[in-house]
This record gives structure tokens, sequence and C-alpha cells, in this order.
């Protein structure tokens, strides 16, 4: 187990999304958006964080969504790469960099991954049966074929894994297997291929031994990967495809192969921070302080179904090239799951049910942040959580409106109105003032120790809860009847109410970025974004004086209410399966 302390740097990855459809709030919840609040506070506290993202665009889903449309695999990662683009930096996933892994980088970055590995004697060559089509003459990854899964019956399973019931398997296990793409109606036939393999066993004793380091990890990270190293097994890293990158080999094997794709997907991190150093710096060798330097720390947020892949495989790669830091946190979510209305069960995310909600669509109906207000408070950190309508109106409305902003909105529209829009100067503080005062810098420690330990939804609460406290403050000072007999302590009362308001805006930064915008403009404070080189320390910024005479703006309503009408449209829109 690591302390902070000894790191001078953190850089932060989020899961390549896979450029073959729009993202949806599914993910954002997964890896993105706890990934963007935890970089956004490290950035606020002025320490030194890159965080880093990208597409992945390689692999069969991409190459099965052409086929279908008739098109070319490039357009279609160019065309969802420019979407998903769009819709992460719209909703302020603030990442520094979002890459692709069809840059010709990314080529040279996975060859030297695969060639590195290859001479320490990590990978081997071995056959295996694999679907071929008579009819097409050439085999089938695993996405182009279909049938019956071998585990529950499923008969619209996939060819490598179950979507209903989750197991993997070997291609030879799938019962009744059928091809699935245009223009192949014939049945499968195995026959051998030559692949190669990364020796994961030879890898067994040190990734234990880096697993057994961290023993504070989430409960379903470890259960996964420890279960991955107790059993571990060579693992194909190559497939029959023309869409990839290719294996650096002199082998005529090689020839209409490509490494796969999850092979090549996490390196996407190591040439997206390559790319960010040379754009950034105009320096080639910049991005190895962040892979190379021990004073880095390095954090992954991804979705469970992406642990083996973070918290197994990539670490032995990591260690096949001898020299790269390995996580120090590998943060995984459970599922977001849609809950239906009509039929009132909690329901997987899925393109053949129609369920999905896409950010772009939610981004089209909603303001940033109160997606991301909804989406952290009801974050699947220790078990699937349910996207429920009602609740998405209940929470917003019922604590982020009533609760912060209704605060933020009756004590300063007070003190601009009666103060000549500034700070007022307090009069002598009672023991509840003080309480109040002392407060703030104390809850704000307390989000701040919750986003250490990446528990956002704890964050979130204790964020509200200082807005609750604030209200209690408030309604029992009245100043709205002060006011009209004692000005003096009216005064007092709207001055705690603003140092209050100016912790509020801080500690709401990290997970509503436009809310706390705007409040910073009223209050005439800054807000430090911070970066890669560090920078001041604006969190503690919330525990400081706002000095009496500060000019105030005119406040506006931050986050203004839903109406269940509303809800009630858009919800009936999702079930007819247009929101995705």
């Amino acid at each position: 187990m690591t302390t902070e302390n000894q790191y001078r740097r953190t850089l932060v990855t989020s899961a390549l999304p896979y450029a073959n459809g729009h993202i949806h709030l599914g993910h954002i919840a997964g890896a993105y958006l706890p990934a963007d609040i935890y970089v956004r506070f490290k950035r606020q506290k002025g320490e030194r964080v890159l965080y880093i993202g990208g597409s992945d665009e390689y692999g069969v889903p991409i190459t099965l969504t052409a086929l279908k449309e008739g098109v070319t695999p490039q357009d279609v990662i160019d065309r969802y790469h420019t979407a998903n683009a769009a819709a992460f930096e719209k909703l302020g996933i603030s990442y520094d960099i979002y890459g692709r892994t069809s840059w010709d980088l990314h080529n040279d970055t996975t060859q030297t991954f695969f060639k590195t590995l290859d001479a320490g004697g990590y990978i081997h060559q071995e056959s295996m049966e694999l679907w071929y089509s008579p009819k097409l003459e050439k085999f089938l990854p695993d996405r182009y074929v279909k049938g019956t899964c071998p585990k529950c019956g499923y008969t619209d399973a996939n060819g490598d894994e179950c979507e209903s019931c989750g197991a993997q398997y070997a291609a030879q296990d799938l019962v009744a297997p059928r091809a699935n793409i245009p223009g192949d109606d014939s049945s499968p036939v195995l026959r051998e291929s030559r692949h190669w393999f990364l020796d994961l066993p030879k890898f067994s004793e040190a990734l234990k031994a880096w697993l057994d380091m961290h023993p504070e990890w989430r409960a379903n990270v470890k259960g996964i990967a420890y279960g991955w190293v107790n059993d571990l097994r060579s693992r194909c890293i190559t497939r029959d495809t023309d869409w990839g990158v290719p294996i650096p080999v002199d082998d005529p094997d090689a020839k209409d192969k490509r490494i796969y794709v999850w092979f090549d997907a996490p390196i996407g991190y190591v040439t997206n921070t390559r790319q960010w150093g040379i754009d950034t710096h105009g320096d080639a060798t910049a991005w190895e302080a962040w892979w190379k330097a021990k004073d880095t720390r390095l954090l992954h947020f991804i979705g469970k179904d992406n642990v083996p892949f973070h918290a197994v495989i990539f670490p032995a790669m990591l260690m096949g090239q001898g020299d790269y830091v390995l996580a120090d946190h590998v943060v995984g979510n459970e599922y977001l799951n849609i809950f239906n209305r009509k039929t009132g069960q909690s329901e997987k995310g899925s393109k053949s049910r129609g369920n999905m909600i896409s950010v772009k669509w939610a981004l089209e109906k909603f303001a940033p942040d109160i997606i991301r207000y909804y989406l952290c408070t009801n974050a699947p950190e220790s078990k699937d959580s349910d996207f429920d309508w009602d609740d998405f109106m209940l929470r917003y409305n019922g604590e982020l409106c009533d609760v912060v902003g209704n605060f933020v909105h009756r004590s300063l529209t007070m003190t601009v109105k009666n103060f000549d829009s500034r700070v007022p100067e307090p009069g002598a503080f009672d023991a509840e003032d003080e309480a109040m005062l002392a407060a703030i810098p104390a809850q704000i420690d307390a989000i701040a120790e919750a986003l250490e330990n990446f528990r956002f939804r704890q964050a979130l609460e204790r964020f509200i809860d200082l807005g609750r406290k604030a209200n209690v403050y408030f309604d029992t000072k009245a100043p709205w009847v002060s006011r009209k007999t004692d000005m003096e302590r009216t005064a007092t009362t709207l001055y705690v109410c603003c140092q209050i308001v100016n912790g509020l805006c801080h500690a709401m930064a990290p997970f509503l970025p436009n809310g706390a915008a705007t409040l910073s403009t009223i209050l005439g404070v800054t807000l430090p974004e911070g970066g890669p080189e560090g920078g001041e320390d604006g969190w503690n910024a919330g525990k400081q004086t706002l000095p009496a005479g500060s000019p105030l703006q005119t406040p506006t309503v931050l986050f203004p209410k839903i109406d269940p009408d509303y809800i009630a449209e858009l919800a009936e829109t999702h079930l007819r399966g247009e929101a995705s």
C-alpha cells in the first residue's frame, strides 16, 4: 500500500470506448465521471495531474459495424470518434488529450510493446481451432459468429462471450454456430489457425505480489483480479483480420492477421501520452516521466468488465517492458442499469433492447451539471444501480435545487439587496455563528477525504450536507426578520452565509463545474484550473474568508428545477427506444 505524499505527479486514465457507437450514460457513470471529478479535484488542489483518454478504434465490433452499414472501418471510427469527443467535452469530461488508436504513433507504441515482450520470452505461438467460413474462405473473428451459449442456452450469444449471462468461453464451445456478417448465411466449421500468445503464467508471482500490496482496493476489483491471477493461462493476442496493428514479425502466417484489440487498446494510454508531450511541449520524450518515473502515481478508472485487462493483463504487459510504473489504484465501478417504468424491473443497458440513453441525447435535454449530479449521487460504486427517471427528478430537485441552490440564491439575493451588493461587515459572532463558520472547513476537509479515497457518492453527500447545515443556520437566524429591527445582526448572519457560499462554490467545482464557474463570477473569486504543470491550491481557498466589502453580482438561479411533466414525457420517449 502506498502513500500519496511520495508522488510528484498523478497520471489518470479512463477506459477507451469503442468508436462504433455513441457513448451512453452507463459508460459515464462507470469510468469517466468519477475520473473527471477526481482529476478536477487534484487540479484544484494545485497538484500535477494528467488525464488521458481516447477512442479504441480497432477490433471486430468496428469492422462488423462497417460491414453492416456498407462503409469502411475508417468511416465508422471517424464518425464516432468525433461524436464521442464532442459529447465528452460538452459533459465537461476534461481530458488533457482525447486520442486515437488509429494513429501511426499507436502502431509504433504497440509494436514496441510486442517486440519487447517477444524478446523477453513472454510470447509464443500455438495452433487453435477457430470458426471458418467455407463460403467466404476465411476465418471468422469472435463477433462474426453467433450461436447458443454453452452455459445458459441463450440463442444469440457471441462467438467468445454471452451477453445474457456474461460467460466467456472458447470459440469451439459455441453451440449451433452461424455466421453473423452480411453475405454469409452458411454454418461455419472449425479449422486450425496459428496465433501468437502472451504467456501470462510467467507473470503469476509478480502479479500476485503487486495485488497483495493493495488491500485498499475495492472488493469487486480484488475479487476479479485474484480470480484471474489464481488461474492464469496464456492468452491469444492476435486475430485473423486485416483491421488493426500489424504483427511486427517476419512470418508468412502474420500477413493476414493483426494484433488483437484487447492487447493494443490499453497501450493507447501510452500512445496518447506520447502525443500529448509532442503537442504541448514539442518533446517526444516528455511522456516518459509520466510512465517510467517512480514518483508518478498511475490510476485507472474503469467499469468492472474491464478489470481483467487493467488489473491483470495490462500490468503484465507493463512488467514485461521492464521500466514502467504499475497502477497504484484500479478504480472499478459496477453497472448502471435501466429501471423500466412499464415493467417495474431493472434491465441491463442493451442496444438490442433499445434502452440505452446516449450522452448526446441526454445533453440535448439537460444541462451537463444535472446529468453529472445524478450520475454521481447514484454511482454504482459497490453494486449495480439503476437509472430511474423519477429518482433522477427527485434527487436533483430535492437535493441540489432545494438544498444548495435555494440557500445560495436566497442568501446572496438578500445580501445584494440589503448591503449594496457587497459582503457585509459582521458584528460580534455568537456560538451559532462560530459553529457554522467552523463547519465550513471541516466539511470541505471531509469532502476531500472522501475524494482522496475514491468515494464519490459520499463526497457529494457531504457537499449536500454542508448545504443542509447552511439552511438550518439561515432559518434559525431568520435574517428576513432581523433586518426589520437589527441590521448588525442581519449583517453578521449574511456575512456567515457568504462564507458558506464561498465554501460551496469551491467544493462543488469538481462535481458541477458549470455551476461553480457561474457562482465564482457572482462572488468574484477565481477557481484555478491547474493541470500537468501544477498550480495554486484553489481547493483550500474555499476554507478562507471572503473579505467584508467584497463586491457581489446579482445572483442567478444556479440549478433550475425540472418539471415533472417534462420528465414523464422524456421517460415515454425513452421507453420507445428513442434515447439512444
